[in-house]
């Protein structure tokens, strides 16, 4: 017996106790080992520290301002198949019949419009426009502000321009305004462009999932190109998501247009000729014995024109309704104007910011050398 227990006692000598780990304790030692660090080496500390102030003030002088501009913008999409009455009657008895219908599936419906403002294509137009207020909407403007597109402005900004010309692949200054004798070259420098663009600078997002609102902001380092660029891309999209929603049933509208213009213009002469045809059998002759038939038949010809432009008229005025009422609304909710948002570090912040990661460095250079 005595045996056995000295056995038990000599396998729990060969595993000694663990104390259980407590926070506060290795709290309370980390601390003290950072005040014994600091009063070890004060000057070392000082020294460290106003030198990381510095850098960090200067970091705060010398890094480039970028300015912000946001855009808020919801979208309203008509009801398609199966809305209105039967939608109605679906939602009351528990069903989504829009759904169901394909309501809803368009280009912008969705968390589509992320990917459409996303879109290389679109960036792409945005970016070969000039650089200019309101030069897209005055041709006046545009003779004197096509010599410098929003893509040229900003590969001056960010010196890009320099460092293709002494590339050794390109060797000369690339312009985006113009068509360029190598297309490919030009075409690959835009698309390094707004990759840049996306990856850095650009952010499209959808704040709150349950609402149909949408935010687009881009920061660069020239107030007016982050302006241009967020107000013509909302501008591009919008464009190509009315034409791909509503380009089919406006063809139709100024095909209709045509066809009614034309038939106006046969039915003003049938009224012309139907009206000399009655004067002249009031004034018959008797020896012209076609003249009632003449009459009769342009009293005929004029009411099949008659008809026909009615109903030309009716349809047309049914597309321009539908037109109306199919036509999606890209509401902008908040705009940017200038002044813009300017992203900087203030003064104070780089030193606050240069002393802290200084202290940090050479705190845990001294631990770790003592440990």
């Amino acid at each position: 017996m005595n045996h056995s227990n000295d056995l038990n006692n000599k396998n729990e000598s060969n595993f000694p106790y663990e104390q259980s780990f407590s926070f506060s304790s290795w709290l309370r030692h980390l601390v003290d080992a950072i005040k014994l660090v600091i009063q070890s080496n004060f000057k070392t500390f000082a020294v460290v520290v106003v030198l990381g102030a510095c850098l960090g003030l200067a970091y705060s002088i010398f890094k480039p301002v970028r300015y912000n501009s946001e855009i808020t913008f919801s979208v309203e999409d008509s009801k398609s198949i199966g809305g209105g009455l039967l939608s109605s009657l679906g939602g009351s008895l528990g069903m989504d019949i829009g759904s169901l219908a394909g309501s809803g599936s368009g280009v912008l419906s969705g968390d589509n419009v992320l990917s459409l403002l996303k879109s290389r294509s679109m960036m792409a137009e945005c970016l070969k426009t000039p650089y200019a207020l309101d030069a897209i909407n005055k041709t006046s403007s545009i003779s004197n502000a096509t010599n410098n597109s929003l893509a040229d402005r900003y590969a001056d900004v960010y010196g890009l321009r320099e460092k293709w010309a002494n590339n050794d692949k390109i060797g000369r200054k690339i312009y985006f305004a113009s068509p360029d004798k190598d297309v490919r070259l030009q075409d690959s420098l835009l698309k390094l462009i707004i990759n840049r663009i996306e990856e850095k600078e650009l952010s499209i997002t959808k704040p709150d999932k349950k609402l149909s609102f949408f935010n687009i902001s881009i920061n660069t380092k020239d107030e007016l190109l982050s302006l241009l660029i967020t107000q013509r891309i909302i501008k591009i999209a919008t464009d190509f998501y009315v034409n791909s929603k509503v380009g089919r049933l406006r063809n139709n509208i100024q095909r209709l247009e045509k066809r009614t213009d034309s038939i106006s213009a046969l039915l003003n002469q049938r009224t012309y000729a139907a009206t000399e045809d009655t004067r002249l059998l009031l004034n018959i002759n008797p020896a012209n014995i076609n003249a009632p038939a003449f009459s009769e038949i342009s009293q005929r010809d004029k009411m099949v024109l008659t008809t026909i432009y009615g109903e030309l008229m009716k349809n047309l005025e049914v597309s321009k309704a539908a037109l109306i009422q199919e036509t999606p609304t890209v509401q902008i909710v908040d705009s940017p104007s200038f002044p813009l948002e300017r992203i900087e570090t203030k003064w104070y912040e780089g030193i606050l910011m240069g002393a802290v990661f200084a202290f940090l460095a050479i705190t845990g250079f001294y631990l770790y050398k003592q440990s």
